[in-house]
């Protein structure tokens, strides 16, 4: 897995302005670590993960094909793993 990551100017401009809660190092983590993952259809991958100071909620992290950049992520409330 990768041990650099980048972030897309749509993740820095627009997730972290509506979701400052989130941190960069639970999206690295469970894109290093994800419980379970799968790519879409456009190419870019997604991954999930259980965040314990999120009380334990899912975060759905997306990246770019590369699977090094990250784009998107949030709380994945319908994710049942």
């Amino acid at each position: 897995m990768r041990d650099e990551f980048f972030y897309t100017r749509y993740f820095e401009e627009q997730v972290i302005r509506k979701r400052p809660y989130l941190r960069k190092a639970w999206c690295e983590a469970i894109v290093r670590a994800p419980i379970r993952w799968e790519r879409q259809k456009d190419g870019r991958y997604r991954f999930w993960g259980s965040v314990v100071d999120l009380d334990g909620r899912y975060l759905r992290v997306v990246v770019l094909k590369d699977c090094q950049t990250i784009h998107n992520a949030f709380p994945d409330r319908g994710f049942v793993p």
